[in-house]
Order: structure tokens, then C-alpha cells, then sequence
């Protein structure tokens, strides 16, 4: 029986309904029908009853329905109606009840929290939405509180509260560290429901300072941060030690060590709770207990068994769940923490209830006027639920009266309906723990009758089978049936049919005789209507010769029969199985018309062989055994490929076919497994042979299919498993005769080249295609959806043709027919081309961009009527370009980015990003030919980040005590400065590290001087910026403080800055060895590098460089001798370079990274300045007066002549401020020169202390510093600093004090 017609599902929905009473009609979901008949509204999609939506995004509430005609929707908003119109935030969806609520550009989230209805009207009913709670989703900060650090006995157990703020939805708990790693949790320390961290005791490894609970707001994809709780665990040694400290001889002490104690439940609290869960939600049972050792959970039901399938334990036991709960899981449930020492127990009560939940649904109901029919609602729940109607919306009571109408409880009774009676009743079932509501429409239709099976449609069925003809009906009332055969026959009765009460006649045995012709009527009040199908009996497929048991010896060859009888009409598929499977994929296999050959049989090849007939109407098989065996010991055997086939013969010459037959070659002891047919076309390609078909080995006729209008040459290959044969000789010719093509071109494509021309491009046939002479083309076009005639061409044997004078980028119809001198080819299919594209006309508009981070935004823009686009949208770009940074309010020209969004998007994000950068794009849509105009340019500006390390950081003037920092300011602020934090530490002569102080410098200030450090001793300080968002990377370097006279392995005193610890420091070694202070001074071609070594004499150094950023290996030059510079040459005008210098013998000791950059190439009209012949004299005359000047120096200090200040010096010479020389530790007078004066402010210089930023990488902390720096109680530093400022403060740095990290947590997403 041939299957009904399906329909999609959104036409299904239309008419849903249920046979309540055996009058009531069955409406067929036949399209067409649904199309045509009146039906009341039904919702098919609608928001959830409770709605939480993101504040930040517009709120769309959805309201869909079906009716014919189709329905119109209003709203009612917290029980009164919603007048959208007046609301320009508010808009409805064409065709739709969809209501767009625009928060997005301007509105409030919170000016429309409400409860909403959707109402959908037509003029047979109104059905309503369920009530549609509308709630913003929240996530508040977590409520300020002093957090007191929780001091704990070893042993005790201990409770950490999170206490989250409460949001909407509630948000996920989880405690992590500073590290952002999530805290372990076992039996002994686990996490609460509630949030809160258990713990069952408390051991040394618990102390820490960063117990952080967080709470993670999924709907605003935001986490909000506690204040860090600190918690410190006394052990008992420790608290002894304490205790003993503070007491007399004569005061008892000592705490007693760490005692087991037997289990005790932190919660819940008291011996027994109640618990209340709804029915299908899940239960979950909490019991954490503290106890030493840690206690162990166990969960049973009193009077049960706990469910099966449905239990599960979580949180280490310590919570049962149970899914999908029923009122049969109601009971007490109690919870057992047992140690070694004893158990603690708790009983939770748990009740279940229920929301309504429905027994027996509402269903749709159509009938015909006059009849009757009922509406059932029955729901369920705990407490049980009240059921109340409602009719298109309003109460039934206040409804307006229908007299066939009569509601029963939880049944509306219909008793000789009308069509005015139409209408949507609602049913509402609802008690304390929520409500149902379900539409049911009760539709009253008269209608004729309507035959919905195609007229004259065919069956065809096997002989003796049964025959099921259609008859698929509709009408109101309900039509009656009648079956006739023949166009005059009398009415089908009797037991040799039977009648479906759908119309479908059945045949059970259909015998030839029951071919023929069927009438089908269909009548009632309102009419009459017949159809006529076709019924076919066909004869049985029968396999009339089956394959048979064989025994086969391995290696040889078998073959299995399969010859079939089968009605003419019908056309048969032969498959063979091996093994009810698939035929191995073998070309040792073939399947022949008839048959099945195994060529060279092996073992494997045993089992059972199946040959299956089908048939569009019927299936037969039968099977066979193969047995294989082992075949006899044969001498040697020559193998090769086999002779030409030879003695080609054409018979049956046809217009389009002719059969080749040939006397296969010697196979050379190899089967032959196929032939090869090849064909010569003498008229159009002579001597080129192409391949025409195979054939297996076993067949020597091939019926062949030709062309017309070819001179065929034929001839034939052999193959085995050798090789192939030669070609056999070719056979006679045959010429076929000319006729119309058979075919049109392929490939047909309408592509403009420029805005007013259409392109009409196809693949052109091939010679033997043409099936005659005069091969031409007939090319036609007209405007897609302009009612226009075809304009046709005939051309020549081409493949293009150029329409000029078309409008830009319209849709054309083509279509390329071909012919010949004998005629046309059938008529070709159309394809769809366009005109030649023009640049888009408009912009995009509404462009808006959404700042997610200092480096990420997100833009948005409108996109342009496609009809502006005047071609195929390929797409937007963004152009988006910075303007200036906001810490340096400099501008520089920055080449402008581009960013593609592929296809009609509206959004795109823009990664890569600057910190506190004012920023500008705009958007420009893109077809085929090019670019349309920009947008009006977009500002926008990138919030602050983390800035860059300190450009350097250069440590002076060591003395005694004392030493000073200067430093520049970070290349990349990223923002405003707040302050900088500055630490620093001793290290001995093992290279150990003293104990680390930090100090917070004001932003504003450039330099300061560390006072109060211990003589000789070298430290190490880490350096770095802050702004508002927190620390950058940091820069370190190590300095050396200078010793006094007569200094040996003494104990150092500790200074007051060096806090409380007293170390025993030795002098340091020095760092062997050291490359530092690497500096270049660049020129368009060269560059002189510099640099500064510590270490081993002899040494040879080498320079490595390369372009900056590329990845390319680094060009090494060795450097002559132990010289400290070395020019590069051959260097690119303006290009940035990398440098760093290396020695060689040093386990490839390098120093670190430099950046340079060459001058750029001067033009050649520029006039060289030492060219000049007035220059060369002036330099002369200056090297001349300074040759002068040295020679009268020179003279002077041989007679024992000083300066004036050193005569000073002489006269006030104090031993522990005399400089100390470098080479070999003894004390010597001040040099004349300025080598040793301390570098002045802003000198670019570099010193023996400066720092490349690159060299920075250690952690950043704070360090105080002062003649009265000393520390509080907690640590922190209190004391006073010096330090040289900037001519002019920095803005906004008045406080020095940084921001908690922990506020700065508190916006964490």
C-alpha cells in the first residue's frame, strides 16, 4: 500500500484534536486541506512561565500561534492591558506576537519586570499564553564585613561561612586561593550546600591566609569575591611554647595534645529536620560532622530501601540525591557519622508534594454542526489541584452564554453544536505549588465532501497478495463511502472485500482477474464526489534454475546459476551474499547475468552463497554451499599475459547500438578476468583510441550503445592477472547517421563583467556531441520576475556571449540551447544570472561599539537594505584605527587595521587592543565589485591596564650605608601611574637571600635614596609600576654597598630596615661573569655597540643580531681581541634591530637584549655638512685649542700642582669616606676626571647600575625606606623616604596607597 502524504509539523499543529465522542470528526493532515478550512488560534511557541533575563540584552518574549485566518495578538502587562504603541522601547515582530523589548539603547530591565500574557484572536476563538513572569537577573556585591582571622587548636573542627549575596538565579559557590586555584576538598574539609567550608578537623597544613569564597552569577556571567579569611592552626608544641612563655614556675600549663572525639554533626543541627521537595525535582540530603578522626557518612531510609537506579551519593557521602523524586519517596531518612570512638545520627522528614501535573490533557475538537462532543481536563498534584475554564480568554462563568455549552467539574459537555459555537476554551489546574494551563479549540465545520487521494492513481500488487486501494476522505458531517468497479460496475460487496473506515478498500487475495478500474464516492448532506485509481496484478518473481552444492579443489574455479522468471513489466535486481554478508571486495568475484564466478578458489572462500532477487513488488533467494578442498600437487606453470583477441565482427547495425563479438587469445595458464573495449571516431579524432566499456572474462558479445553522426572503429583487450594483452586488430567501420544533439552545454553561468553588461558563459559539447554537422548555439535571456519575453541569438560553435545595456545587478533567466543542420536538442533547463555589480550605495548605520576589556571590544552596526548593495553581499568591514594613548595625550599615525565578517553579520569583535587608548573605526559593506562608503567615524576608548616594566632602574652613589635609585618611566603606562612598589634584599656570599622589605613610592617621583643598609653587603632589588588595575612586570638589578677601612669577616649589625631577623652576611663574590650595560649608537647603515664586562681576563666576545620581531636564526660577528665594541655595517635605514653580546668559553654566556633602530635613508639632494670645506676648517681650529689645553695640564701635574678642591679634601681627609679603588681594594685619591660624579638629572648616559627592562624577571614587591623607617606589629612599613622629584608632579597621583586586591576582585569575570 503506498504511503499517506506527510506533512510538516508546523502545518500539523494546525488541527490537533480527539475522537471524545464516536460522532466527532477525524480531519486528515492533508496541506491543502488544512490550507483552505477556518481554524481557531493555537500558541505553538511561548517564553517559560518565570523568565529571568540579562539585564544588559534586550528582552525578546516570545508569543507564536497558527490559525486561519491568521490570528492577531495584544498583551496584557501585570493583569491590565499593554499599550505597545506608546512604548518606543517596545516593538512586535510583523506576523508575530514576539515582543522585542529594546534594552540595548536606553531602556531599563528593571521599568519592565511584570507579569505578561499573549492573547492570539481570529474570528472563530482567542487562545492565551501562560502567565509569563519577567525578572531581571542579579548579581550584587558581596556585602562589606571585618573578617577577624580564625586562630584554631589542631584537632578542632572549624566552619568558614561564605554567606554569598543573593542573587538571580542564586549563584554557584566555590573557594579558591590568591592563586585561583581551587581549594582540595576530601572527607575531612568539603563544601556545604549553603556554600560554607566544613571542616571535620583541622590540621598544621590548613593555616593560610587566602580561604576566598566566590560566587559565579551565570546568567551576567560575572564572579564576585569575599574578602580573603585567614585561618591559623595552633599545633600542640607551638601552643605549649606559648603558654609556657607567659606563665610562672608556679602556674599550671601546658595544653593537653591533640584527642581523638567521637563524631558530632555541624549540620544539620539537632537531632531530627523536615524537608519538603516537589514531585520529578531533585532531593538532596546534607550531613557533615566533625570528629577525629574524620567520621564516616552512611545514609539509610527508616521502614525502606533507598531507590534503586534513581540514588547517588555525592560530596564523599556526605549528600544523598535522589532524581526524580515521587510522593513514594517521602519517609525519614536518616544520616550515621561513625569514627573509632562512637556515631552521632540525624532523621530528615521528607515530604513529597506536587505541582499539577496532568492526567488527561485538553484535546482539540471538531465537529459538524449538530453534533455533539466533550472537553476533558484532568491533573493531579499534592495538595490536588482546582480545575477552572475559561472561553477565548475570560472566565466560563462571565463568558457569553452558549446553549450547547454545560461545564461538569472537569468536562464541558457539547450537545447539538453550531457553527457559532466555535471558540478556545482554556483549562487551568493549579494549587499552592504552581499551575497548568492548556488551550483546546472546539471547531464547528460544514463542508461538502473532499477526496484527498490523487485521481487515477496506480496499485500495483504481486498475484495472490493482498491489494489495499485508498480512498482518503473528508467532509461535515462525516461523508459515506461507496465502492464501485468499472466506470458502470454495480457496488462492491460480499466477504471477498473488505471496507476501512477511512475509505481504504482491501482486496485480501488479488488475483489477475482484480485488475482493473475502482471507483470511489463520497457523499453527505452537503454533496456528492468520486475518484478513480488503477489496479495492476503482476506475475510472481520466481527463480526458476537455483545454484547447487559444489566441491571445489583449491585454486580452480566455480561457478554458481541463478536464472529467474519475472513479470515483463517488472525490472529485477540480482545481489549475492556470502555468508548472509556482502561478496568480498575481490576481483576474483564476478557476477555475471546468470551467474556468480570464483576465479583461483581459496580456503577462505568456503561457505554458504545466497542469490536475492527484488523487484519494486517482491523478493525471492535460494543458496548454495561451497566446499573447498585441496587441489593435487601440479608441476610448474608459466604465467603471462594473453594473446589479442582476435576475428572482431559487427552485427545488428542499429541507429544508436551495435553488437561486437571477438574469439578470445590464448590466456597463458591465467584466467582472463576482463576485456577491454576501445572505439576510434574516424570523423572527428582519427588514430585516437578512447575507452568505451569492459566486460568479464567469461563474455565474448557486448551490445554496444553509439552516438550519432560517428565513424566507430572498434577493437579489444584481453587482461589476467599478468597484464593486459596487445590491442586486437580494429574491426570494420560503421558510420551512424546525423541527428538533432541529444544534449545541451553544461556549465551554464550569467556573470556581469561590468555594472551594465550580462555575461553568458557554458561549457561548449564535445565533437562527437554534436550528432551532426553545423554545430551552433541558440543563447536566451530575459528579466527574472518582469513579465518580459525571451530574447534569443543564435551564435556560432562559441562559449560566451556579452548582453550589454542591462540594469546593474538584476536577476536574469538563460538558458543555451544546442543545434545542429538536422535541428534543435530538447529544450534546456534555466539557470539564474546577474548583471554586472556596482559598489554599494549606503553604509552601514547604527554603528555601536561595546568596550569588553582594555584590549577586546565588540562592535554592532545595522545592516544596509540589500537593495543598496547593488551586488552579492560578501560581507562587512571594519576599519578601526588608534588615535592617540591617554597617558601621553600624544598623537602618532597608526595604519589602519581591517577586520572582514563574512555574510550578512551585524557584529564582529576587535581583538588586540591598546590599554587607555582613544580609538576610532567605521564600517563599510563589501560586494563582488568593491567597497561601499564608510560610516561616520566611531570613538571609542579603552579602559586602563597593567602597565609595562620601568624603562630602567640605575643604582648610584653607593657609601656606607646608603645608596640611590633613579629610574624612567614605563614605556607602556597602560593607564594612570599610581605609585611604584620597590623590594629589596641582603645576599650572602652562598648567594642566600636576607629577608625581603618593600616600600610604595608616589607616582610623581623619579629617584630616591635608600639610607640605613648594612656596609659591604650586596642586595638585590625588584622594581615595578602600578596603575589603578594592579602591578606590572618589574625590573630587577643588585648593588653593593661600600666597605670601611679595616673591614674583615666580622658579624654585620642589623639595620633598623632590615626588620627583626639578624643573619651573619660574609663578603659577596663577585658575579662572574657579567655582560651588561650593552648600549648602540645607530647611523642609516651601522650601529656602534657597546658594552660593559665583569669576569675572567682573556676573553673573546662575540655579537649576535638580527631584525626585531623576525624569527629568523641570529647572525653572529666574532669581535677582534678583548675589545668592549664592534660596528655592524651593512645594516637597513630605518629598520629595528636586536643585540646581544656574548663571550666566547663561557657556556655561551650572553648578556641580555638590545633594541635599536637605524636612521632612515637620506634623500641624495641633501648636502653632507662634512663635506663642506668650512666645517673641516672649524673642526681643525677646535682640535688644535683642545691639543693646547692638554699639553698646559699635562705640564701642570708634573709640577705637583692639585685643583682647589682636592687641596680641600687633602685638608679635611676623613678615612671612611675615602674612595676605595677598583682593581685592588687599597685607598686612593679623587680622580680629576668626571668619571666618578654622579649622573645628573635626566642624563641618558647609562651607568654601571642601569637596567634594561628586559632583564626584569622576578616578582614585584613594595619596599619603605627612611631615617625612621621602622615596622608595625602586622608588618607593615611606617617611615619616612627621600627622594628627588620630577619638575612637575604627576596627575592624579596624590595618594600613595595602592588599591586592595581583593576590591579589584570584586568586577572578576
Amino acid at each position: 500500500m503506498m504511503k499517506k502524504k506527510s506533512i510538516s509539523s508546523s502545518k500539523a499543529s494546525l488541527v490537533l484534536f480527539l475522537c471524545q465522542m464516536i460522532s466527532a470528526l477525524d480531519v486528515p493532515l492533508d496541506s491543502k486541506l488544512l490550507e483552505e478550512l477556518s481554524q481557531p488560534p493555537t500558541i505553538t511557541q511561548q517564553s517559560p512561565k518565570d523568565y529571568i533575563v540579562d539585564p544588559r540584552e534586550n528582552i525578546v518574549i516570545q508569543c507564536e500561534a497558527k490559525g486561519k485566518p491568521p490570528p492577531s495578538f495584544s498583551w496584557t502587562r501585570n493583569g491590565t492591558h499593554f499599550d505597545i504603541d506608546k512604548d518606543a522601547q517596545v516593538t512586535m515582530k510583523p506576523n508575530s506576537g514576539t515582543l522585542v523589548i529594546n534594552i540595548m539603547n536606553g531602556g531599563k530591565a528593571e521599568a519592565y519586570e511584570g507579569v505578561y500574557q499573549c492573547t492570539a484572536r481570529n474570528e472563530r476563538g482567542a487562545a492565551i499564553s501562560n502567565n509569563i513572569v519577567i525578572r531581571p537577573s542579579r548579581s550584587p556585591l558581596w556585602t562589606k564585613e571585618k573578617l577577624e582571622p580564625n586562630q584554631v587548636r589542631e584537632g578542632d573542627s572549624l566552619v568558614l561561612h561564605c554567606r554569598p549575596p543573593v542573587g538571580l538565579p542564586p549563584p554557584i559557590i566555590f573557594w579558591m586561593d590568591n592563586a585561583f586555584q581551587r581549594l582540595p576538598q576530601s572527607e575531612r574539609v568539603s563544601q556545604g550546600l549553603n556554600g560554607d567550608l566544613y571542616f571535620s578537623n583541622v590540621q598544621p597544613e590548613d593555616t593560610r591566609e587566602d580561604y576566598i569564597c566566590y560566587a559565579r552569577f551565570n546568567h551576567t556571567q560575572t564572579i564576585q569575591q569575599k574578602q580573603p579569611i585567614s585561618v591559623k592552626v595552633f599545633s600542640m608544641d607551638s601552643l605549649n611554647d606559648t603558654i609556657a612563655a607567659n606563665l610562672s614556675d608556679t602556674d599550671i600549663y601546658g595544653a593537653k595534645p591533640v584527642t581523638e572525639r567521637q563524631p558530632i554533626l555541624l549540620t544539620p543541627t539537632g537531632s531530627t529536620s523536615t524537608k519538603v521537595e516537589l514531585r520529578g525535582n531533585v532531593l538532596l540530603l546534607e550531613c557533615i560532622a566533625a570528629g577525629l578522626p574524620t567520621p564516616v557518612i552512611r545514609w539509610i531510609k527508616e521502614g525502606g530501601e533507598l531507590p534503586a537506579n534513581r540514588t547517588f551519593f555525592e560530596n564523599f557521602k556526605k549528600t544523598l540525591k535522589i532524581i526524580d523524586v515521587s510522593e513514594a519517596d517521602s519517609g525519614n531518612y536518616k544520616c550515621i557519622a561513625r569514627n573509632i570512638l562512637g556515631s552521632a545520627h540525624h532523621v530528615i522528614s521528607v515530604t513529597v508534594k506536587a505541582a499539577p501535573y496532568w492526567i488527561t490533557a485538553p484535546r482539540n475538537l471538531v465537529l459538524s454542526p449538530g453534533e455533539d462532543g466533550t472537553l476533558i481536563c484532568r491533573a493531579n498534584g499534592n495538595p490536588k489541584p482546582n480545575i477552572s475554564w475559561l472561553a477565548n480568554g475570560v472566565p466560563i462563568a462571565i463568558a457569553p452564554e452558549d446553549p450547547s455549552r454545560k461545564v461538569d467539574g472537569d468536562t464541558i459537555i457539547f450537545s447539538h453544536v453550531q457553527e457559532r459555537s466555535s471558540a478556545v476554551y482554556q483549562c487551568n489546574a493549579s494549587n499552592e505549588y504552581g499551575y497548568l494551563l492548556a488551550n483546546a479549540f472546539v471547531n464547528i465545520l460544514a463542508e461538502p465532501p473532499r477526496i484527498l487521494t490523487p485521481a487515477n492513481k496506480l496499485y500495483q500488487v504481486i498475484a495472490d497478495s493482498p491489494a489495499l486501494l485508498d480512498c482518503a476522505y473528508f467532509g461535515s458531517p462525516k461523508p459515506e463511502i461507496e465502492w464501485f468497479k468499472g466506470v458502470k460496475g454495480s457496488i462492491l460487496r460480499g466477504n471477498e472485500y473488505i471496507f476501512h473506515d477511512n475509505g481504504t478498500l482491501e482486496i485480501p487475495v488479488a488475483q489477475k482477474d482484480s485488475a482493473g478500474t475502482y471507483t470511489c464516492v463520497a457523499r453527505n448532506e452537503l454533496g456528492k464526489i468520486q475518484n478513480e485509481v488503477q489496479l495492476e496484478v503482476k506475475d510472481p518473481t520466481m527463480i526458476i534454475k537455483q545454484p547447487e552444492y559444489k566441491v571445489i579443489q583449491r585454486y580452480g574455479q566455480v561457478s554458481f546459476e541463478c536464472i529467474i522468471k519475472h513479470d515483463s513489466t517488472l525490472l529485477p535486481t540480482v545481489t549475492w551474499l556470502k555468508d548472509n554478508d556482502e561478496l568480498p571486495d575481490d576481483e576474483r568475484f564476478l557476477i555475471g547475468k546468470d551467474n556468480l564466478t570464483i576465479m583461483n578458489v581459496t580456503d577462505k572462500d568456503d561457505g554458504t552463497y545466497t542469490c536475492i532477487v527484488n523487484t519494486t513488488l517482491d523478493s525471492v533467494s535460494a543458496s548454495a554451499v561451497l566446499t573447498v578442498v585441496a587441489a593435487p600437487p601440479t608441476p610448474a606453470i608459466i604465467y603471462a599475459r594473453p594473446n589479442p583477441p582476435f576475428d572482431l565482427e559487427l552485427t545488428g547495425q542499429l541507429e544508436r547500438s551495435v553488437e561486437l563479438s571477438w574469439i578470445p587469445g590464448d590466456e597463458n595458464n591465467s584466467p582472463i578476468t576482463n576485456f577491454v573495449i576501445e572505439y576510434e571516431d574516424g570523423l572527428h579524432e582519427p588514430g585516437v583510441w578512447h575507452y568505451q566499456t569492459e566486460v568479464p572474462g567469461t563474455q565474448t558479445t557486448i551490445q554496444l550503445k553509439l552516438s550519432p553522426y560517428v565513424n566507430y572503429s572498434f577493437r579489444v583487450i584481453a587482461v589476467n592477472e599478468i597484464g593486459r594483452s596487445q590491442p586486437s586488430e580494429p574491426s570494420e567501420q560503421y558510420l551512424t547517421k546525423s541527428a538533432n544533439p541529444d544534449e545541451n552545454p553544461s556549465n551554464v553561468q550569467g556573470i556581469g563583467s561590468e555594472p551594465d553588461n550580462l555575461v553568458i558563459t557554458w561549457e561548449s559539447l564535445k565533437g562527437f556531441q554534436s550528432n551532426g554537422p553545423g554545430l551552433q548555439y541558440k543563447v536566451s535571456w530575459r528579466q527574472k520576475d518582469v513579465d518580459d519575453e525571451w530574447t534569443s541569438v543564435i551564435v556560432a560553435n562559441v562559449s560566451k556571449y556579452i548582453v550589454s545595456g542591462t540594469p546593474t545587478f538584476v536577476p536574469y533567466e538563460i538558458k543555451v540551447q544546442a543545434l545542429n543542420d538536422l535541428g534543435y536538442a530538447p529544450e534546456p533547463s534555466e539557470v539564474i544570472g546577474h548583471s554586472g555589480e556596482d559598489l554599494p550605495m549606503v553604509a552601514p548605520g547604527n554603528v555601536q561599539v561595546h568596550v569588553i576589556n582594555s584590549t577586546l571590544a565588540k562592535v554592532h552596526w545595522d545592516p544596509v537594505p540589500l537593495k543598496t548593495v547593488r551586488g552579492h553581499l560578501q560581507g562587512y568591514k571594519v576599519y578601526y584605527w588608534k588615535v592617540q594613548s591617554l597617558s601621553r595625550r600624544s598623537k602618532r599615525h597608526v595604519e589602519k587595521k581591517i577586520l572582514t565578517f563574512r555574510g550578512n553579520k551585524t557584529f564582529g569583535m576587535l581583538p588586540g587592543l591598546e590599554p587607555y587608548s582613544s580609538y576610532k573605526l567605521n564600517v563599510r559593506v563589501v560586494n563582488g565589485k568593491g567597497e561601499g562608503p564608510a560610516s561616520p567615524d566611531k570613538v571609542f576608548k579603552t579602559p586602563e591596564g597593567v602597565p609595562s616594566s620601568p624603562s630602567f632602574l640605575k643604582i648610584t652613589n653607593p657609601t656606607l650605608n646608603s645608596l640611590t635609585l633613579e629610574w624612567g618611566l614605563p614605556t607602556h603606562p597602560n593607564g594612570v601611574l599610581t605609585s611604584y612598589i620597590l623590594k629589596f634584599q641582603p645576599i650572602n656570599n652562598t648567594h642566600e637571600l636576607g629577608p625581603l622589605v618593600e616600600i610604595r613610592i608616589p607616582a610623581n617621583e623619579s629617584s630616591l635614596i635608600l639610607k640605613n643598609l648594612n656596609y659591604s653587603t650586596r642586595y638585590k632589588f625588584y622594581f615595578n609600576a602600578q596603575t589603578s588595575v594592579g602591578s606590572g612586570s618589574q625590573i630587577t638589578e643588585e648593588a653593593v654597598t661600600i666597605m670601611d677601612e679595616g673591614y674583615s669577616e666580622t658579624l654585620f649589625a642589623t639595620s633598623p630596615v632590615m626588620h627583626t631577623v639578624r643573619p651573619t652576611f660574609y663578603k659577596v663574590q663577585p658575579l662572574y661573569p657579567r655582560i651588561r650595560n650593552v648600549t648602540t649608537a645607530a647611523a642609516e647603515t651601522y650601529a656602534n655597540i657597546s658594552w660593559e664586562y665583569e669576569g675572567p681576563d682573556h676573553v673573546n666576545f662575540y655579537v649576535e643580531y638580527g631584525v626585531a620581531g623576525s624569527k629568523e636564526d641570529w647572525k653572529k660577528e666574532i669581535v677582534n681581541g678583548s675589545r668592549s665594541f664592534f660596528v655592524l655595517k651593512g645594516l637597513t635605514p630605518g629598520t629595528a634591530y636586536k643585540v646581544r653580546v656574548g663571550a666566547e668559553g663561557l657556556s655561551g654566556f650572553r648578556s641580555s637584549e638590545d633594541v635599536f633602530e637605524t636612521g632612515p635613508a637620506m634623500a641624495s639632494r641633501q648636502v653632507d655638512i662634512a663635506t663642506q670645506g668650512w666645517f673641516i676648517g672649524l673642526m681643525c681650529a677646535v682640535a688644535l685649542l683642545i691639543l693646547i689645553l692638554l699639553i698646559v695640564c699635562f705640564i701642570r701635574r708634573n709640577k705637583g700642582g692639585k685643583y682647589p678642591v682636592k687641596e680641600k679634601e687633602d685638608a679635611h681627609a676623613d678615612p671612611e669616606i675615602q674612595p676605595m679603588k677598583e682593581d685592588d681594594g687599597t685607598f686612593g685619591e679623587y680622580s680629576d676626571a668626571e668619571d666618578h660624579k654622579p649622573l645628573k638629572k635626566g642624563s641618558r648616559t647609562p651607568s654601571d647600575r642601569t637596567v634594561k627592562k628586559e632583564d626584569s624577571d622576578d616578582s614585584l614587591v613594595d619596599y619603605g625606606e627612611g631615617v625612621n623607617g621602622q615596622f608595625n606589629e602586622d608588618g607593615s612599613f611606617i617611615g619616612q623616604y627621600s627622594g628627588k622629584k620630577e619638575k612637575e608632579p604627576a596627575e592624579g597621583n596624590e595618594s600613595s596607597e595602592a588599591p586592595s586586591p581583593v576590591n579589584a576582585m570584586n568586577s572578576f569575570v
